[in-house]
């Protein structure tokens, strides 16, 4: 007996051994590698490495671009967290009626089209969609009497184009969930509140959404994560500009790193977003609990 579960053993390592040689090659080694370069500087030209403990974060942290692209950062997850997590809900509230159910796949499908297409594609689109003079959106802007917008030329008004393009690529992701979610809820307490003649707003705010609170944590975690490490889309269609109106603390790393050339500050402004994170990440953890104690209270 003891053999054979030696054996079982033996092959439950060698089916789970290639998925933990990719985490070792693409996860953790560079993990350490970048643990490592924070705490040293680099002079690629001559291989000479030097150790100068905290200077690269210390550097980071008095560099005024850095908290610029870290506001920048925040405010675009401000915006798209709202647009995606709330235009999310809104609309799967509004799927989740007596629809015909042809309609409600056709929808599901329509909504969730744009999730498959890459980012990197689509920016590309949305940005010849937002050019001030050729553009489409400002072809019928003029056409209705308005003047061009400068979409992606004006600070007050690149970072809101970007938000948009992110809240139309990814709101269908989170439709699909709350979907899910919803058609979840207990029928017996829907039914329950429909005798007692409740109405819709009592049903939504008494049953459906404290229902799934859990599942609401959870995208608004998920959709604030994605945020932290935007860049794609902010690359493609401003390059951080105008200025760095636009400019995101993976595009600063990136920068640091491969533009400047300096690996240390990089590899320091790289481990202070992991431990943005990780943040959020306990924060959402402990919040799950308190909202889990509180519904089997």
């Amino acid at each position: 007996m003891a053999t054979l579960e030696k054996r079982e053993a033996r092959a439950g390592y060698a089916f789970i051994l290639p998925a933990y040689t990719l985490y070792l090659a693409f996860l953790l080694l560079p993990l350490i590698a970048a643990l490592g370069l924070s705490f040293v500087q680099m002079d690629r030209l001559n291989w000479e490495i030097d150790f100068v403990g905290f200077e690269n974060f210390y550097w980071i942290f008095t560099d005024p671009r850095f908290w610029t692209t870290f506001r920048n950062t925040f405010l675009f997850i401000s915006m798209a967290v709202i647009g995606n997590v709330g235009m999310g809900l809104i609309i799967a509230l509004m799927l989740d009626t007596k629809i015909p159910k042809y309609l409600l796949y056709f929808l599901r499908l329509a909504y969730f089209l744009p999730v498959l297409v890459s980012l990197a594609f689509v920016s590309f689109i949305w940005k010849f969609l937002y050019s001030t003079d050729l553009g489409i959106i400002n072809y019928y802007l003029r056409g209705l009497g308005f003047e061009n917008v400068p979409w992606l030329t004006s600070s007050s008004m690149a970072m809101i184009s970007v938000v948009i393009v992110d809240v139309w690529k990814n709101m269908g992701f989170f439709i699909i969930i709350f979907l899910a979610a919803l058609q979840g809820v207990p029928k017996n307490l829907l039914e329950a509140a429909a005798i007692d003649d409740a109405s819709t707003w009592a049903i939504l705010t008494r049953i459906k959404l404290p229902f799934i609170a859990p599942v609401i944590l959870f995208c608004v975690t998920y959709a604030t994560i994605g945020g932290l490490q935007v860049f794609d889309s902010i690359k493609i269609m401003t390059d951080g500009g105008p200025g760095d109106a636009t400019r995101s603390v993976v595009m600063y790393m990136v920068s640091e790193a491969f533009g400047i050339g300096d690996l240390g500050t990089g590899a320091a402004s790289a481990l202070t977003l992991l431990i943005a994170i990780t943040a959020v990440i306990a924060i959402q953890m402990f919040l799950s609990r308190r909202v889990g104690a509180g519904g089997a209270r």
